[in-house]
């Protein structure tokens, strides 16, 4: 009878014990037969229950000693040699049903060289490496009478009980140490991760907060490259401030809003510089100086920029000159303002306001309304139009000067002069041609507009005359950075047409050059302005076309509110 080290079953026939081995501890999960360990390979169960079982391998130990001596004693009488590992499982059966019962020592030694080749193959088969330790498993295969069986079970079944939390604890620590999963340190702090995944993120965390730290450091690349930028940013918002404060003084200069005085100011300084290159006398310094606080003092313009007559001139002149015209049209009699050492840069609004003026006081149906009026000096045209505010006439103009313009050289447009025409009871419209309408840059719809205006006039069935002198005002022409006065209008046998415009920068000489016949012919040149001469991206035309009741004065002023010109186109 053989019986099983391992589960220590009793198995009849040597063969049957083989196949016993091959089916149920090396193609089956081995589990430990004294407790409840399974699930691990040959050499683990081995090793188990070397060390949770010691008092069975040494009994193991002992018999399978005797096995040997014995054995190797009756190979080498017999001479028998081990056979080969069983291949299969019906192999081993098929054998073992025609093969005799071998009780003896020889067969003892077989059966247990057997079981020793057929452990070291399954060993090789699974993989498992003998050069750290040697596992060589003894097993007891020797006959052994009834007496020495029941023995062995009681003492088993005695020990069993008395060990069985002791298998159980081995049990745990022995799959703990064998199939524990590799835990990660983190190299930085004392944390221990159950995969590289989740250490990899973890010391991720740990080089952003260093990362962070060293950024707000004083000596770190990142803060050293902020501070840089940042003071960067700030040079550069200090030079756009620079810039914007030049360009805020220029446009302060340029519309006379800087504080350097008015008209009177800039007059005395005109003169003063004058004394001082030996232009003039100091006796006539004061003598002009008192002479202008005069003017000042009555509101009158002194009439000193003034030439008179200039629109009769040219009628005169197209009555026998210029034969290329076919039509020629001309305004009331005007006369000609131009800037003085007082307003030289900023007053040519004012000027054309008072050629305006001047020419409003020779039509009968103004004159009326401005009996008694003289021509305005300039710091009485501010004057003029601090009054047309306060009584409501457009209030974003009057934000835009803070409400002042006299001691100032703020430049005026077409706004003033609509707000002054209408406080003094005057019709104006404001018409904008707001773009270029012709090739070029030019506007022709511009001078297509002026020919209508004076075509009013003669609006009879029949042709109108060559020479038309009407009785309409001058037009007051606004463009970006200048103004003019338009008094006539040329049609060419071509049909193209020509402006006469009187320009506030033109000097009294060489505006009398036009009451000359000897030099009209050549100043008529410097006041004509063709299509090709205009070119500005913007113009603006104020018209007069009557008188205004007290009533309409009243809704003019609050339309003002949202003044707005006619848009042409």
């Amino acid at each position: 009878m053989l019986t099983c080290d391992i589960c220590g079953e009793d198995i009849l026939l040597e063969e049957d014990m083989k196949t016993h081995l091959l089916l149920s501890h090396l193609e089956n999960d081995m589990h430990c037969p004294l407790c409840s360990l399974s699930g691990v390979s040959y050499d683990e169960l081995f090793f188990h229950i070397s060390n949770a079982h010691p008092e069975r391998q040494q009994t193991a130990q002992g018999e399978a000693h005797l096995t040997f001596t014995s054995g190797s004693s009756a190979a080498t009488n017999t001479g028998v040699t081990e056979r080969e590992k069983p291949q299969t499982s019906q192999s081993c059966s098929a054998r073992s049903s025609c093969d005799e019962v071998d009780v003896s020592p020889t067969g003892a030694t077989r059966h247990t060289t057997d079981l020793i080749q057929l452990k070291q193959n399954s060993a090789l088969e699974s993989g498992h490496s003998s050069s750290g330790e040697t596992a060589s498993t003894t097993l007891r295969s020797t006959n052994r009478s009834p007496e020495t069986r029941q023995a062995s079970a009681r003492h088993h079944n005695e020990n069993s009980n008395g060990l069985n939390s002791e298998h159980n604890k081995a049990k745990q620590k022995r799959l703990s140490l064998s199939r524990r999963e590799e835990r990660f340190s983190c190299p930085m702090c004392a944390l221990v991760c159950s995969s590289s995944v989740i250490l990899h993120e973890h010391v991720e965390l740990h080089l952003q907060e260093q990362n962070s730290a060293e950024a707000g450091s004083p000596g770190s690349d990142l803060a050293l490259a902020r501070q840089l930028q940042q003071e960067e940013e700030e040079q550069r918002r200090r030079q756009e401030e620079a810039q914007e404060e030049k360009e805020f003084k220029k446009l302060q200069r340029q519309f006379g809003m800087d504080g350097r005085g008015g008209y009177r100011r800039q007059m005395e300084s005109t003169m003063e510089r004058a004394v001082a290159k030996g232009l003039m006398a100091p006796s006539e310094f004061h003598c002009k100086r008192a002479e202008m606080m005069e003017s000042l003092a009555s509101g009158v313009d002194d009439g000193r920029t003034r030439t008179q007559g200039v629109v009769k001139a040219l009628h005169e002149y197209y009555q026998t000159e210029s034969r290329d015209c076919v039509h020629v049209w001309l305004s009331a009699d005007t006369d000609h303002y131009c800037s003085s050492p007082g307003d030289k840069g900023w007053g040519c609004g004012y000027r054309n306001f008072q050629m305006l003026i001047s020419s409003l006081q020779c039509i009968d149906v103004y004159s009326s309304s401005l009996q008694g009026k003289d021509v305005p000096s300039i710091p009485r045209v501010q004057s003029m139009i601090e009054e047309a505010w306060k009584e409501g006439l457009d209030p974003q103009g009057a934000s835009h000067f803070n409400q002042k313009l006299q001691g100032t050289r703020a430049w005026i447009g077409a706004t003033e002069i609509y707000s002054l025409l209408t406080s003094l009871g005057i019709s104006a419209r404001i018409i904008d041609f707001h773009q270029p309408t012709g090739p070029g840059g030019t506007h022709p719809r511009l001078f297509e507009w002026v020919k209508q205006y004076y075509c009013q006039s003669s609006r009879s069935s029949r042709l109108p005359p060559r020479l038309n002198q009407t009785s309409l005002p001058p037009l007051y022409l606004q463009h970006q950075g200048h103004s003019h006065s338009i008094v006539g209008l040329e049609q060419k046998k071509n049909g193209s047409l020509c402006l006469l415009v009187l320009d506030p920068g033109s000097s009294v000489s060489d505006t009398r050059k036009l009451l000359s016949r000897d030099t009209i012919s050549t100043a008529v040149r410097h006041i004509r302005k063709f299509p090709s001469s205009l070119k500005h991206k913007q113009y603006q035309v104020v018209v007069v076309h009557g008188l205004l009741s007290a009533d309409e004065k009243q809704i003019s002023i609050l339309n003002s509110r949202t003044l707005s010109a006619e848009r042409i186109p």
